[in-house]
């Protein structure tokens, strides 16, 4: 298979997400919005804009599955069609746990339920984080894994461009490690790429000033199968892991998902410490922090750009040079990504940014 067809055919699911999308938005203007003042939720722009960028993430994302499938007509060993359906169910899961939530604005334990469902599909068909050696702390560590991942990539979408841009760059991260136009690593190429293709063509109406959002229904989806592709190219990367290498996992996982731990992270610590839910929307990650300390909300999304463009290039390096997959880079790859969390944690303590969220929140008189 030629490279120019792959990139002709992405071209192709990128034009196809934007004529989708477009379409969409011109022919609704209700049709996957939560009225924030009913629903009690706080969110960041107070503005109507349709939630319905996740509709054309899971379109795009079967048409690329059946090019790949007809196209090409795989000849597949039975671990390898059982792991390819257990991500197509993890993915669907995902998709209609947001749209459930779009629609009729679900109770959080039902959405952790079809998490957690998420997390013992992909563990029941074979894909499963390799990391303790024993099975049944694996399996907890994947069901922790994939409820973490659907929560913090739904977390950060809380402002303009910020997960899809994200999104983009941690799959394209997984593919610097797969070597992804080989024959095994076809239906990954065509998933996570068609995938990465409708986000790109859905960032052209989502990047600020935005006219739409991908909603839960694509924040669910990109959760559920970046879960997947974490375990897959992250985790169990023999490519760029040495085996029994715990720690080496560790650190690139924590470089490709520096941003969503960072936030996820910093969110969840900050409202324990407050005596509230972490669960409950609020102004008060980092994105909004960085707002607050006078940053524009296009800006915020190039800073998050910008760290996800790094750490793809540290993996991407890492990947392409045998001479780099030593104890040092490693370590470089931990310093990184304790840097990236740390910064961003630091910016819900700046003077400033703390000083506004404040007032923000102070109560009425």
């Amino acid at each position: 298979m030629q490279s120019t067809e792959i990139l002709f055919s992405l071209f192709v699911f990128t034009l196809i997400s934007l004529i989708f999308n477009y379409l969409i938005l011109k022919w609704t203007k209700t049709l996957g919005a939560k009225n924030a003042a009913n629903v009690g939720e706080i969110r960041w722009s107070d503005s109507y804009k349709p939630a319905i960028g996740g509709v054309s993430f899971f379109i795009v994302f079967l048409i690329a599955y059946l090019v790949y499938l007809f196209a090409y007509r795989p000849s597949l060993s039975l671990t390898e069609e059982t792991q390819h359906l257990g991500i197509l169910i993890a993915i669907t899961i995902g998709f209609f746990t947001g749209l459930a939530d779009d629609a009729y604005n679900t109770v959080p334990w039902l959405k952790l339920v079809a998490q957690i469902t998420t997390g013992f599909v992909l563990i029941y068909t074979g894909v499963v984080i390799d990391f303790f050696g024993i099975e049944l702390a694996d399996a907890i560590l994947t069901i922790f894994w994939t409820v973490a991942v659907m929560n913090s990539i739904n977390m950060l979408d809380n402002m303009d461009g910020v997960t899809a841009s994200v999104s983009v760059f941690i799959l394209f991260s997984a593919a610097l490690t797969a070597y992804p136009l080989t024959d095994n690593n076809l239906f990954y190429t065509f998933v996570c790429g068609g995938t990465a293709a409708a986000i790109v063509g859905f960032l052209y109406f989502n990047w600020n000033p935005s006219k739409m959002f991908m909603g839960d229904t694509g924040s669910q989806m990109l959760g559920a199968l970046l879960a997947a592709i974490g375990i897959l190219f992250f985790w169990n990367n023999e490519n760029v892991i040495e085996t029994g290498a715990w720690w080496q996992k560790i650190a690139i996982v924590a470089v490709a998902f520096a941003v969503p731990i960072g936030d996820s992270l910093t969110v969840t610590i900050n409202r324990i410490k407050r005596g509230q839910s972490p669960l409950v929307g609020g102004r008060d990650h980092t994105t909004h922090h960085l707002s607050f300390a006078g940053l524009s909300d296009r800006n915020v999304a190039l800073v998050m750009v910008g760290f996800s463009l790094i750490s793809s290039a540290l993996i991407g390096l890492l990947s392409l040079s045998e001479s780099l997959q030593q104890t040092g880079y490693y370590i470089v790859l931990i310093c990184y990504a304790v840097a990236v969390i740390g910064f961003l944690y630091s910016t819900t303590v700046w003077k400033k940014s703390r000083q506004v969220y404040l007032e923000k929140h102070a109560p009425k008189k």
